[in-house]
């Protein structure tokens, strides 16, 4: 599984959790599989409000699903349509949201719940 965590700088697993995914400088990818761990950069930093593309973000990349603080709804429902599962951060860093995310307790984020000023929403 490829878990994916929006940051703003690369610390591996010590890596904060950006608060915005459209507005993280780069992502982190997990592979639960073999606990490799790559970077993408956000190739749709630049968009306006509203209207971010999240495959442009993630330049094509395939992930399973994503763990974060704050995302709007459009982006929601994009990546849902991705067939990507979007999950409300608990924690700062990636290593403790992956111990959360294992043991089946962080919350799965709905577009109702989303929203990027206020990091969710939902799951405070």
């Amino acid at each position: 599984m490829r878990i994916c965590f929006p940051v703003e700088q690369n610390n591996g697993l010590k890596s904060a959790v950006y608060g915005h995914f459209g507005s993280a400088p780069m992502f982190v990818v997990v592979n639960t599989d073999d606990s490799s761990v790559s970077v993408i950069n956000n190739g749709n930093l630049g968009h306006e409000h509203g209207n971010c593309s999240p495959i442009l973000a993630l330049q094509g990349q395939k992930i399973d699903s994503l763990i974060l603080h704050g995302i709007g709804a459009g982006a929601v429902n994009k990546l849902r349509a991705m067939g990507v599962e979007v999950y409300q951060a608990q924690k700062q860093n990636i290593e403790d949201n992956l111990l959360l995310f294992k043991a089946g307790t962080l919350q799965k984020m709905s577009s109702t719940c989303a929203g990027h000023s206020h990091g969710g929403g939902c799951g405070h």
